[in-house]
This record gives structure tokens, sequence and C-alpha cells, in this order.
């Protein structure tokens, strides 16, 4: 069967890792509520003229269900389609290239817009409504949801079994809101253990082999340590969600059961206690700099960092990046992450090629290629176990830790979490006479109170 439509279809951290963010909250709850009146023209990134709002549930939303075709059908693009895409400076060059490849393998022209990735959500909810927004555009995960309750976004419908079956599963749930996947994961990003080669020629497994190694290297006369991590809302998810504890239920997406109390939360921060005597600092002096200019001198041996690190170490040190050391019980530490997805503008007048578009961006191929041109870590399976990654010792090990991830929370109420996360994370480490259960019922009881208030 062949998918032809000729009308529109219809169908974020404080605290965390050193990031830009740009807010667009306001904006878009704004426009939840004039998203209906809003008017159309006949020009920009629309491309082309249309009257159907993005509530239409008729046949022109080109669904699965409504068109009697699945993903195993030809789908084919309008007649006359032509896409605009949004895509940051810094992937520009590749982008263009793929954009190039989908006209030549689909006939359909792709124009590529440089648009700041903090900028492009910003963009989206003041230009879509009057069709001067991109076709197809990459959000992180933590923006969709004010995104899709404005209007803003299509399903990912057509390509939704196979986006499942391809990528890592922490990716497809970051991209997905209240249930329905939107997005189309491009790359992703976690945390890691950077080791200095030269001090440890083989990352240590497991959190007993790090003690193991502090107690021969550690010299604080000297400000030799073993491991340093920031002691922020953002690191501390390891001490939560390998012992079972975790921020919010359903997927971190209900603010009503929140499991920073609980049995496994408590285990972990009794855990975080223990390992005081490995470094032997208050939490305030361990900063970014600080552990950064350590690793750097050869005096710190492992530091938990991400991949916007990486360039403060290369030619300076010989390092390797591997997953977060096991738990006591030999378990996977548990990190947060954050993907960044393609979506489709529920504005655009071509829904199919803007679809097509984004799951032919986020192929196999596109996702290696995208690493080659600009270091991106995928989200595809099949990519990061192309040799191109499983031999890079700095891609390899961010990428094997991502798929013991947890995408960050995406609803608002998180806000309300980092800071009292965060206090409670120094005061358990600082004061080792705190009983972590009574701290952490504290902390919720803030965290309760202040989501409440809102």
């Amino acid at each position: 069967m062949l998918f032809i439509l000729t009308e529109e279809g219809a169908i974020t951290m404080n605290g965390a890792k050193r990031a830009r963010k740009t807010s667009w909250g306001m904006l878009l709850m704004g426009l939840a509520l004039a998203v209906m009146m809003a008017a159309c023209s006949n020009n920009g990134g629309g491309n082309g003229a249309g009257t159907a709002s993005p509530g239409n549930t008729g046949v022109n939303s080109g669904t699965p269900e409504e068109t009697g075709g699945n993903e195993d059908e030809e789908i084919a693009p309008e007649e006359g389609a032509k896409l605009v895409v949004w895509e940051a400076k810094e992937q520009l060059a590749y982008m263009q290239q793929v954009g190039a490849a989908f006209e030549e393998q689909f006939g359909v022209p792709v124009t590529v817009e440089e648009v700041a990735g903090g900028d492009q959500g910003g963009r989206l909810a003041t230009d879509g409504p009057s069709k001067l927004a991109a076709d197809v555009l990459t959000l992180p995960h933590d923006q969709i949801g004010l995104a899709v309750t404005a209007g803003l976004l299509l399903p990912n419908d057509l390509f939704e079994e196979e986006t499942r079956a391809n990528m890592v599963e922490a990716a497809v749930t970051a991209s997905t809101y209240d249930g329905i996947l939107y997005g189309y994961p491009k790359s992703v990003e976690t945390y890691g253990m950077f080791y200095n080669k030269d001090l440890l020629p083989e990352a240590p497994q497991s959190w007993d082999d790090v003690i193991a190694f502090a107690n021969t290297h550690n010299d604080p006369k000297q400000n030799k340590y073993a491991i340093m991590w920031e002691f922020v809302g953002y690191y501390s998810y390891p001490f939560i969600g390998s012992f079972g504890g975790y921020i919010f239920g359903d997927d971190n997406m209900n603010p009503n059961d929140i499991g920073l109390n609980n049995e496994g939360a408590v285990k972990g921060f009794t855990y975080l206690q223990s390992l005081r005597d490995i470094l032997p600092m208050n939490a305030g002096d361990v900063t970014y700099d600080v552990k950064t200019q350590l690793f750097q001198e050869g005096k710190l041996a492992l530091n938990i960092d991400g991949p916007w690190s990486v360039s403060a170490f290369k030619d300076k040190v010989n390092f390797g990046v591997a997953p977060l050391p096991q738990t006591p019980d030999g378990q996977p530490s548990m990190s947060f992450s954050g993907v960044k997805s393609y979506y489709v503008n529920s504005y655009s007048n071509y829904p199919i090629a803007a679809r097509l578009f984004a799951n032919f961006a986020s192929s196999k191929e596109n996702q290696l290629k995208n690493f080659e041109m600009t270091g991106a870590i995928p989200a595809n399976i099949e990519a990061g176990e192309d040799p191109a990654i499983k031999n890079d010792p700095i891609t390899s090990g961010f990428f094997q830790q991502f798929q013991n991830s947890v995408p960050m929370p995406s609803i608002s109420q998180i806000n309300s979490v980092w800071d009292p996360l965060k206090a409670a994370f120094i005061s358990l480490w600082d004061d080792a006479g705190l009983d972590a259960k009574q701290t952490l019922d504290q902390m919720v009881t803030t965290i309760k109170a202040d989501i409440a208030s809102k």
C-alpha cells in the first residue's frame, strides 16, 4: 500500500550537569490555551497552504490505523513535498549531508536551517501555529512534555515498531510521553567513569575494587585521591536507582509516588556514607574545577563525569571511560541520562515526508555518521555495537553505561527535587552520624510541600 497525503497531518534540570539550557515553558503553557485560535499563513517552515489543526483526527492524519497500513507496507512522501529541518551549528554539516541523501533517495528537497539547540523548542512554540517553524527539529527529552501538551508534536506512529526494536530502551522511554512514542532517538549522553590508564591499566569493575585501590593510592597530603564525583543531585542517582530507589513512580511520570526514602534509597545512601574513607573531603570541596585539575595532573585516578568533559583531558591524560562501578551485590550502577531525538512538527504540511525524514535521519548508518562527524553517542543498538564505537576507548564506556541508565524526569515537579536532594546528599556525606532514613524522610517531606505549593 502507498501512503499519499496532500493535506497536513494531525494527529527540563536544576543543579544537574554543566550544560546550557533555555527555558521556554511559559511560552508553551500560554500556547496550549491559544493554539486552537492560531492563525495559519501560507509560507515558512510549513511549506505551503493548509488549514487543518493539529487536533485533527480524520483521514488526513496518516496514522496506520486510519489508512489500514503498517510498517511493512511502502510509505511514500506527499506529492510535491519539501522539508525544512532545524539543526544546531555544531551539527549543521552533518545534517546537510543527511538532507542531501534523503533528497536523493526520496526526491524530497530538504532545507537545513541553523537554530541553536536550546532555542528550537521555543521557536516551535511561537512559530509552529503560523507555519514558520521547521517540519523536523531536535529536542532534549525533558522538553517534550510541554510541547505535547501544547499540541506541537506528531506521534512516531508509522515507525513505532521499528524505533522500539532498534533503539536502546532508555532512549525510547525518554522519547515517550504519557505512553505515546513521539521521538526518533538521535543521540544520548550520560556520565561514566574516566580512568587514568597510567595509574590503572584496567578500569575497576566494582566499588570493592575502587576501595582496594584507594587503600594504596590515596595520599591527601599530596592531593592524591582514587575517585571523585560532584555532590549534586544529578550524580547522586547511582546511590538511589542502583539500590532500588527512584525519583517518581511510573517511569518518573507520577509525582504522587516519590521513592527517595524507600528501603532501597536508604540502603543506597547508607552505602554512600561508608565510602567516606576513600574520599576524605567535605562535599563542598569536591568541585568540578578541583577534580578536573587533579585528573589532568595525574593525581586523581578515577573521575565520574560526562562526555562534555572529554575535551578537557584529550592530549593531557592517557585515559579511557568505563561504566560506573558495580554495587556490592554485583548489580550495574544506574546513572541519569539525557536523550536528544528528532520530532515532527504537528503543523507540517507534509507529515508523511517529515516522518520519513525523522526515521531516515535516526538510522544506524546516520547515527554512525553523526558520531564520526560530531562525536555524538548513538541511541541505536546496532550502532553501539559497531567497531567504530566498541573500539573507541571513550565512547564505548559511555554507551555501555547508557544501557544501564534512567532518563532524567521530564515533568515539571522535578524542579522541586534537585535542591533538597543535593542538600541531603551533602549532609549525609559530611556528617557520618546522620541517620539516612530520617534525613531522607525529611527531604521527601520538603519535596512534597514544595510540589503542593505550586
